[in-house]
């Protein structure tokens, strides 16, 4: 039976649910091509919005580019397709991340997780309030142990020594913000204030802050540099805030496509709980550091992002990019 075409509108409206994902200071570092006589959406890397500062082998990007790709599948399974994903399909061609050929879901299995997890596209946001001093039930951790699993990845949930381990990291990287008066180029180019942040269609805009740490130890990144903003206000955060550690086997290209795949299926599955997130890259952005982020005791590979996790208010939404912008109809 001949598939069902597939019209410009169609693929734009997926388009934008996978360009809904976080990345790296809301970079959007992806652009799509659609092959309309294959049914293939190609994903590809933007070098130009990559941070040769903080993130100097594309790590980071790499790992956006994975979240959209999540993305992308839910949204295809929740239009009825099946989206066959193959990462990184042409070895000579190392910006190619991923082709996904939309084929129609007659007959496939395995899509009702993806569908259920469509709601959360838009629902989730990056939070940098605080949480409430509350924990997450065994339940709700198995679960999202269980999601990063699917995608090839592991959660874990680090307990106190390990966790005072990774908020010590988080400070360190803190510090050497401030004694290199270059590291913090990439996030004044990725930041928006004043009245740039009403019409930033990229980047993190100052209503997304979130105010300042007046005590805790939460892993929340003060986009603020060393720039004066308009007061934020200040407030107490969570003394004990829970962090998950999400890991890979490996850690190459692949791996980190897989990783934020894996990551971007935790955060929806966690939004779906009712739970807020945020994301912590500060201590993973040096390599040295982020070595140590890693259970020594543990036989889990590479760790690729730190999550926090809790009861709180999910933050606003982040400006996004036209669809136009980052999409080629071929």
């Amino acid at each position: 039976m001949a598939e069902r075409p597939l019209d410009a509108d169609t693929v734009s409206a997926l388009v934008a649910e996978a360009a809904t994902a976080p990345s790296m200071h809301n970079a959007q570092p992806w652009r799509f091509r659609w092959l309309s006589g294959e049914r293939v959406l190609l994903l590809r890397a933007d070098l130009e919005r990559a941070m040769p500062r903080s993130d100097p082998d594309n790590r980071a990007l790499y790992i956006g580019c994975g979240a959209a790709l999540f993305n992308l599948r839910v949204a295809a399974a929740h239009a009825d397709l099946a989206p066959r994903t193959t990462l990184l399909p042409e070895p000579d061609d190392p910006l190619l991340l991923a082709a996904v050929r939309l084929a129609d879901a007659a007959g496939a299995t395995g899509d009702e997780e993806l569908v259920r997890l469509h709601p959360a596209i838009r629902q989730r946001h990056t939070s940098r309030h605080p949480f409430a001093e509350k924990d997450i039930p065994e339940e709700v951790r198995a679960a999202l142990r269980d999601v990063a699993a699917r995608e090839g990845a592991a959660l874990d949930f680090p307990g106190p020594w390990h966790s005072e381990t990774v908020l010590g990291l988080v400070r360190d990287a803190e510090s050497r913000d401030v004694i290199d008066p270059h590291v913090n180029e990439d996030l004044v180019r990725w930041t928006r204030l004043g009245a740039e942040a009403d019409t930033a269609v990229d980047g993190v805009p100052e209503y997304a802050f979130g105010p300042r740490r007046r005590d805790g130890r939460a892993p929340v990144r003060d986009f603020t540099g060393r720039r004066q903003v308009a007061d934020r206000g200040t407030t107490d955060f969570e003394r004990t805030p829970l962090l998950a550690l999400l890991s890979t086997p490996g850690d190459g290209p692949a791996d980190w496509l897989r990783g934020g795949q894996a990551m971007e299926r935790v955060l929806l599955e966690a939004t779906l709980a009712d739970l807020a997130t945020s994301l912590s890259s500060h201590s993973l952005e040096d390599r040295t550091l982020r070595l140590l982020t890693r259970d020594p005791g543990s036989d889990t590979g590479s760790v690729q992002m730190v999550l926090r996790l809790g009861y709180g208010p999910r933050g606003p939404a982040t400006p996004r990019r036209p669809v136009r912008d980052v999409l080629e109809l071929a």
